[in-house]
């Protein structure tokens, strides 16, 4: 992924602090029907970027036609996400006509150049084969795996998975986080040790090489060649590291791992934010719209361990509801549902695909919590 640091009814629409107990929200919020609004704005996604070749186009209305292959795992996440929660067999027809036509836009392969690309992708064909049970999905993940594993190297940094196959020397949280998450759900599915180990391992490594263990921070990534470290944090390598943190805890048992969560989602909930509303911050468009929507998928199964610290669960559920009511009422385009980067504000003319998959995935993350 080449990163820059830099959904359909309106009557749908009737819908830097540190301590731990404040919460983040201003006013009342209005009354949604959070089922109906997820309906909405997925099926906003669907209608306005999906194309019949088998991938979701990158501008919406058709304004670009163009193929990123990261940015579709997430789409097809949020279609995955509504068929879940409704089980309704439309959604479902898009699984197969996605799988094969990313295959052929990427070039007739599913392997990448950027091994993080390959890693959001296998993410989502897991969870394919988690609702689906067939083993296309499930034969591509491990394929994939396979050339992800291949990334890891001590030569540079001393361990990590690269970022890319023609910078072995880049170690970046956004290849190491979702590695790890990956390799400990394959565990989790297939109870092949090897998989667990491999998540240990990259998460051992991440936190010792990339995280501040003071605050909680991720940091982007360490140059093997000088060993200098780039210390921002990004919300969707926060929402990564995390995630693994959440899954390790829960197959280990280690309430270190659990404590890491909480202060890698505490750090986010302080540092990573728009203060003038208490939401995520706008951390710019192309890809980087997609980064705060990651956070939030992995926000909420960190929300639904039961042993959440109670004064941290108050602040994070607050926090997390706040997210939703502002994207909501304030971040989609009443007629279109169509969002932008700033979950404040709509988006002037179209959206791209980043900045959409991100605020439906919030969407659909709400209608989900609690459930």
């Amino acid at each position: 992924m080449k990163k820059l640091l830099i959904c359909l009814a309106l009557a749908v629409f009737m819908a830097g602090c540190s301590k731990i107990e404040d919460e983040y929200r201003y006013g009342e919020p209005q009354a949604v029907d959070w089922t109906l609004a997820a309906n909405s704005s997925t099926n906003a996604l669907i209608s306005q970027f999906w194309n019949n070749d088998g991938y979701f186009n990158y501008g919406s209305n058709g304004s670009d036609k163009g193929f990123q292959y990261w940015p579709n795992a997430h789409a097809m996440d949020v279609v995955i996400d509504a068929y879940i929660r409704t089980g309704n067999e439309t959604y479902k027809s898009y699984f197969d006509k996605w799988f094969a036509g990313i295959k052929v836009k990427n070039g007739g392969t599913y392997f990448n150049t950027f091994y993080d690309d390959m890693e959001w992708n296998a993410l989502t064909m897991l969870r394919l084969y988690q609702v689906t049970k067939e083993e296309k999905y499930l034969t591509a993940v491990k394929t994939l795996w396979t050339d992800i594993a291949a990334g890891w190297n001590e030569t540079y940094a001393g361990g990590g998975i690269a970022w890319m196959k023609t910078q072995l020397y880049s170690k970046n949280a956004c290849s190491n986080g979702p590695a790890s998450l990956l390799a400990i759900r394959l565990f989790n599915l297939t109870k092949e040790e090897t998989y667990k180990q491999w998540a240990l391992k990259i998460y051992e490594w991440q936190k010792n090489t990339l995280f501040e263990r003071a605050t909680g921070a991720v940091y982007d990534n360490i140059n093997g060649n000088t060993n200098a470290i780039s210390t921002v944090a990004l919300t969707y390598n926060q929402g990564t590291f995390m995630a693994s943190a959440v899954e390790l805890y829960k197959v280990t048992g280690d309430k270190a791992y659990l404590n890491d969560a909480q202060k890698i989602a505490n750090f986010t909930l302080t540092k990573c934010i728009d203060t003038s509303n208490n939401i995520l911050r706008n951390e710019g468009d192309g890809d980087n719209a997609l980064f705060k929507g990651i956070f939030m998928r992995y926000f909420l199964i960190l929300l639904q361990q039961g042993d959440l610290t109670d004064a941290y669960r108050t602040k994070f559920e607050t926090f997390f509801n706040n997210n939703a009511q502002i994207a909501w009422t304030k971040g989609a385009y009443p007629t279109t549902l169509l969002f932008g980067p700033s979950w404040n504000e709509k988006p002037l003319a179209e959206a791209q695909l980043t900045a959409q998959a991100s605020g439906c995935m919030m969407i659909e993350a709400r209608a989900a919590f609690k459930k």
